[in-house]
């Protein structure tokens, strides 16, 4: 049985993990869709693998309700584990092994025959652009090429439902847009996707929704458009203004301010009309003799959002980064 577009796939209710007295996820609610990709973003330390692991069976739920392709996973690990393809953030694979071998005896786990297992691990290789290096043992990969060679592997049992555990940390930009550029085919293709990651743009490019969370507990959910508008508009104002002086320069600024943080002597300011409400907060500080020492308008992102929501950056800490970037 396949999983339709718009069908439950996962439903989370009430769900808690914890380990020993530490509560790692904090009774959260989602539901992921049949074909669309759904994030779980937020900083190292927020949950998101917790979860992950306690969808494809690896981690038993503590209390809540889960359940995977309408299937308590509690009770039926086995059936739902064979729908789903699992990449993980750590490198499991056989390195003494070449990139054929790989999927050839990760294809015996799910117990498809030699013959379609080889007929599908060059399909794969084909699709992850792998098909050069099919004899290459993979220690001799470049870690680009061995996240694409994961992936690959994960779709050999053709799963329901992915699940991608920060799939691209570590690799460098390039390897990065290469590793989106098969994700998105494959969510074109119509295949669900669970995708944890702290990478701003990688949730914007991928995520059709997505929760943040923060300490095991989902702050906000909604499409990357969607929080971006709710909490803080268009555009960030960035102010190097000194510390202490917002409550001076946002007087009378009504409704052109949508949200402010002060994050150590930056100022920060979204708005849905930044050019003017630089114009008004020029001349604001004009007549107050405050000095701007620095000042620049720039699209608002998640991150922002995230800020608002907990005064620190995806990173964790909260020392501002400037351009949002969290990479």
């Amino acid at each position: 049985m396949t999983c339709k577009t718009g069908d439950t796939v996962v439903l989370a209710r009430g769900l808690i993990k914890r380990f020993g007295d530490f509560e790692a996820v904090r009774g959260i609610n989602f539901e992921v869709r049949g074909g669309e990709c759904f994030g779980l973003l937020g900083p190292n330390g927020a949950g998101k693998t917790s979860v992950v692991r306690m969808i494809y069976g690896f981690s038993p739920v503590t209390s809540g309700r889960l359940e995977v392709f309408g299937e308590d996973i509690g009770v039926k690990a086995r059936s739902v584990k064979a729908r789903i393809g699992v990449v993980s953030q750590e490198d499991n694979l056989d390195p003494e092994l070449s990139v054929m071998e790989n999927l050839l005896v990760y294809a015996g786990y799910f117990r498809i025959n030699r013959d379609l297992a080889g007929e599908r691990s060059r399909e794969i290789l084909e699709f992850m652009d792998l098909a050069d290096k099919a004899g290459h043992v993979v220690e001799s990969l470049s870690g680009g090429q061995k996240r694409r060679l994961t992936i690959g592997r994960a779709l050999i049992n053709r799963p329901d439902l992915m699940l991608l555990d920060e799939p691209t940390t570590g690799l460098d930009p390039y390897a990065r847009h290469l590793v989106w550029q098969r994700l998105r085919k494959l969510k074109e293709s119509g295949t669900t996707m669970i995708l944890t990651t702290h990478y701003l743009e990688e949730a914007s490019q991928l995520c059709d929704r997505l929760v943040i969370m923060n300490r095991g507990e989902v702050l906000e959910e909604g499409s990357p458009e969607e929080l971006i508008s709710r909490h803080v508009g268009r555009e960030a104002l960035e102010l190097g203004s000194g510390a202490g002086l917002d409550q001076y320069l946002l007087e009378g600024m009504g409704e052109l301010v949508k949200a402010s943080r002060v994050l150590g002597e930056d100022l920060v300011i979204f708005t849905e009309r930044g050019r003017e409400l630089d114009r008004r907060i020029s001349e604001r500080a004009a007549e107050l003799g405050i000095e701007i020492r620095r000042r620049g308008i720039r699209p608002a992102n998640l991150e922002d959002v995230f800020l608002k929501l907990t005064g620190e950056t995806l990173k964790g800490g909260r020392e501002f980064t400037g351009g949002g970037s969290c990479d």
